[in-house]
């Protein structure tokens, strides 16, 4: 049977690069990427079977397996190389790929030993959520076609929405001033934001908007109100005092710092409260290895050959460090090793314990950058006569990239695991999987990179008067400041412990402290849609009578945020292209008379030019043609409308009901008794090789589908128990690995070898 064609390479490299594009644009926006797991399943479906009426199931698998790398590789990427870009370190393109690519490939080899102890001895003990789903997906073709149409469907409505959106038709976020309090109401109109807070449900999205609450309507109250007759800047503010600020200038010079003390202590909170399973899964691991068995002859145990795993890893520790693009000394490099081997390895075993949803990637990275940095700080700077601010620059950098090379590989490591259990349970072969995850890393990386370049020109990740609108990028926002903090103390660390203190009581009181800090942290415009979100998911799911598998509405929400994410990215290249294009001298930023000459390109330049040239109106400032006759109340409440028909298109979505398999499918397979997944299963005995316990039976939550902010989201019973209605399990449901479905092309094996049907659990 194919499957390492290069029909399946070329079509992964190229859902791979849209799934990157888009979830690089959403992450830096609004702090969250989508798994583009089950995305790339449904679309490799549609294309293979529907379109090209063509491919073979593990052509499909390893299409979604290269596809998804480029999801994963981006979110290491984003969430921590853009501190540079705020630092006011350009890195080059040649660098950020080097360490994506470093990151990326340590993690898929780090994984490959991991396999065989992880994904076959523990089969029955560690059921990996997501990679059973997208073996249900892959081989459900009928249901999977569906599943795909509802995806491009709401990428279309997304993509339209933001365009329009983009071209100045309403304003980005809804305001309603509320001038007792010196705060604001605010609803930011953006569809990503809904469809996240769909996939979230009602239980995150909460906790997320009680932190904004929080913020918008106690503490940045407080701050007016005490500090109204303070005529001086208070630090860390030095151009307005409080009297003078609005209330997005209080919660940009003073909450955020609160909001992120309280984000770096929830993401170790959320690390330490896994350490005893984390140390307990390294030594397991760690000794299984010692005993796993030779390469076995069979193609579905054939993995990546060592010898040639051992030349790429020293070849990548010596890339480390001789190459200058790196910015790693042999501490750096030392630290990169340690840290990769141990978080690669406690990754891939917490994804399969509680999916990809539960993996504290930020928790791993925030520790791993704290240490680092501590290292620097004692064992470099203090014993140093003097360090000059080339020097302290010079330490952050290399700071920063340990931290992008962990974060990537961490991400690398859960979504390659996912991935090497679909194989498993399709019979794939390993070490093809594991060639195609590295092209999928290396694509990938090349495409995040000059996106990266891409959006500093045209959004840029500061604000400045050609780029009014910033990315936000919420996660290296806070690399920054904990790199910063510790090296040069340039931080109000008061704010910072008080966001903390406020993350330890939040999570004394029973309830997750990371999501409320994430919404402390966020503007409450952008927690506003996700509860609207959270809202009609769980309407939907008290009116459904019978919960349905696959759920359209998780599907549709998922090409909302694919949607406005590969329509930003298109604006901003569209935008540098006319700059280029038409010389247009307002674009021309002249720093000298000599000097040189470089384009201040941003989309805010694009759209009074569009409505100059093709409109008739006449040049200026403002970006909408509705703001030159609506009065300013109602410029401000215009995104409203708009929003409420993207409510009712995704509520009459969700509504739907999948289609199912047809009964002669189901037929077509004699089932054998349903066996609970969680039922430890034993393997043969192989000659010489001690077999270890099965291990207790865990309670695993059904895959969520949104990463990184959201990966540190879940703790403990009341937050894992939302992310029940996941994107194939809905509450209630039976399990995902129990539908009959139809047999892989040449596929003769008993399918109870390959699925294990589950109960629907929660944590």
């Amino acid at each position: 049977m194919r499957e390492l064609s290069w029909l399946a390479v070329l079509l992964g490299v190229v859902i791979g690069a849209l799934l990157a594009a888009a979830n690089a644009f959403v992450g830096l926006k609004v702090g969250m990427t989508i798994t583009a797991s089950i995305p790339a399943a449904v679309m490799a479906l549609l294309i293979l079977r529907t379109l090209l009426k063509r491919g073979t199931l593990l052509e499909g698998n390893m299409v979604q397996t290269v596809g998804s790398a480029g999801e994963s590789a981006a979110a290491g990427m984003i969430f921590t190389i853009p501190a540079l870009f705020i630092m006011g370190e350009n890195p080059a393109y040649l660098e950020m790929i080097i360490w994506g690519g470093i990151g990326g490939l340590l993690g898929v080899c780090f994984m490959v030993p991991l396999r065989y102890v992880l994904i076959v001895r523990e089969h029955g003990v560690l059921p990996y959520p997501e990679g059973v789903a997208c073996a249900e997906v892959l081989e459900s073709g009928e249901r999977g076609g569906a599943g795909a149409k509802s995806v491009i469907w709401g990428a279309i409505v997304g993509g339209v929405y933001y365009l329009l959106n983009g071209l100045g038709f309403w304003n980005d976020t809804g305001r309603i001033a509320i001038r007792r309090f010196r705060t604001e109401a605010q609803l930011d109109s953006s569809p990503a934001l809904l469809g996240i807070g769909y996939i979230l449900g009602p239980r995150i999205a909460g906790y997320m908007l009680s932190g904004a609450l929080l913020a918008w309507f106690v503490l940045i109250p407080a701050i007016a109100f005490f500090g109204a007759d303070v005529e001086q800047p208070i630090f860390p503010e030095t151009a307005k005092s409080i009297a003078q600020m609005k209330p997005v200038d209080i919660w940009e010079g003073y909450i955020r710092y609160i909001g992120a003390g309280a984000v770096a202590v929830g993401g170790l909170i959320s690390l330490f409260k896994s350490l005893p399973t984390i140390v307990s899964a390294f030594w397991r691991v760690l000794g299984s290895i010692i005993r796993t068995p030779r390469s076995s002859r069979d193609r579905t145990a054939r993995d990546f050959p060592s010898s040639l795993l051992i030349l790429i890893i020293a070849g990548l520790a010596y890339a480390m460090w001789r190459f200058e693009q790196v910015k790693l000394d042999h501490i750096g490099v030392i630290a990169v090793v340690v840290f990769t081997f141990f978080f690669v390895t406690v990754s891939s075993r917490l994804v399969g314990l509680v999916g990809s949803s539960s993996n504290p990637v930020s928790g791993m990275t925030i520790a791993t950058l704290l240490a680092t940095a501590l290292g620097y700080k004692f064992f470099v700077m203090d014993r140093a006569a003097e360090v000059s601010g080339a020097d302290l620059t010079a330490l952050k950098i290399t700071c920063l990239s340990v931290g992008a090379i962990v974060s990537v590989a961490i991400s690398i490591a859960g979504d390659t695991s996912q991935d090497l259990k679909t194989g498993f349970l399709l019979k794939a072969t390993p070490y093809k999987q594991q060639i195609g995850e590295m092209l999928g890393v290396i694509t990938s990386v090349l495409v995040i990179a000059g996106l990266l370049l891409l959006l500093n020109k045209a959004y840029g990740f500061v604000e400045t008067p050609e780029k009014p609108h910033p990315l936000p990028a919420f996660q290296a926002n806070i690399m920054k400041i904990i790199v910063e903090g510790v090296l040069g103390g340039q931080v109000p660390w008061t704010l910072i412990l008080m966001g903390g203190a406020a993350a330890v009581v939040v999570e004394m009181l029973g309830l997750p402290a990371l999501p409320f800090a994430v919404g402390m942290y966020l503007p409450l415009g952008l927690s506003s849609p996700i509860m609207v979100g959270g809202i009609i998911r769980w309407i939907i799911d008290r009116r459904r009578r019978q919960q349905t598998k696959h759920d359209p509405g998780v599907l549709t929400a998922s090409g909302l945020v694919a949607g406005k994410g590969l329509m930003g990215v298109a604006l901003a290249g569209v935008t540098a292209l006319i700059a280029w294009a038409w010389k247009d001298p307002r674009w021309i930023n002249t720093f000298a008379e000599d000097g040189p000459q470089t384009e201040a390109v941003s989309p805010a330049h694009l759209v009074p030019w569009v409505w100059e040239r093709f409109g008739g109106m006449p040049a200026g400032e403002q970006t909408s043609i509705a703001y030159w006759w609506l009065p300013q109340a109602w410029w401000d409440a215009l995104p409203m409308f708009p929003f409420v028909l993207l409510v009712m298109w995704l509520w009459w979505c969700a509504r739907r009901r999948p289609p199912v398999t047809p009964p002669a499918a189901a037929s077509a397979t004699v089932e054998p008794p349903e066996r609970d997944l969680l039922t430890p299963v034993t393997f043969p005995e192989e000659p010489g090789v001690p077999q270890d316990p099965p291990g207790e039976a865990v309670l695993i939550p059904p895959p969520g589908m949104v990463d990184d902010v959201s990966d540190d989201l879940v703790k403990g019973d009341a937050a894992t128990a939302e992310l029940s209605s996941g994107p194939n399990v809905a509450p209630g449901d039976e399990p995902a690995s129990s539908w009959p479905g139809a047999r892989g092309i040449g596929e003769t094996e008993d399918r109870d070898a390959r699925h294990s049907p589950s109960d629907n659990t929660s944590v």
